[in-house]
C-alpha cells in the first residue's frame, strides 16, 4: 500500500527535510528550454519565426548544452520573457547586469 508523503517526511529530519525542501524546489525552478517552450505553447516553428531563423535551428538550440547569453536573452524574448541573471551566495542573491546590451 502507498504511503502519504507527508507521513513519510515527518519522519525525516530537519535537515533532510531540508535538503528535500531545496531539491523540491530546485526541480521546480529548472526547466529544459523545450519545456519553457512548450509551457508558453509556442511551437518550434511559431519561435523560429520571430527569431527570423529555421525551424531546424531552433530544434539544435534546444538540444545545446552551452550557448551565449545574447542567445539566451533572444530565445526567451521571443517566447515573452525576460532573462535575469543571478548568482546565489550563501548570504544572499544578487541580480547581474553584466551582461545586458549597451543601449
Amino acid at each position: 500500500m502507498a504511503k502519504k508523503f507527508s507521513a513519510l517526511r515527518a519522519r525525516m529530519t530537519p535537515e533532510a527535510q531540508a535538503r528535500a525542501a531545496a531539491r523540491a524546489e530546485a526541480m521546480l525552478v529548472e526547466m529544459q528550454l523545450q519545456e519553457l517552450r512548450k509551457s508558453r505553447n509556442v511551437t518550434q516553428t511559431q519561435l523560429a519565426a520571430a527569431l527570423q531563423v529555421e525551424q531546424a535551428a531552433i530544434s539544435r538550440l534546444e538540444k545545446r548544452e552551452d550557448m551565449y547569453v545574447s542567445t539566451l536573452r533572444q530565445y526567451v524574448r521571443a517566447l515573452g520573457g525576460e532573462l535575469k541573471l543571478i548568482a546565489a551566495f550563501p548570504e544572499g542573491d544578487i541580480q547581474l547586469h553584466t551582461f545586458e546590451p549597451a543601449r
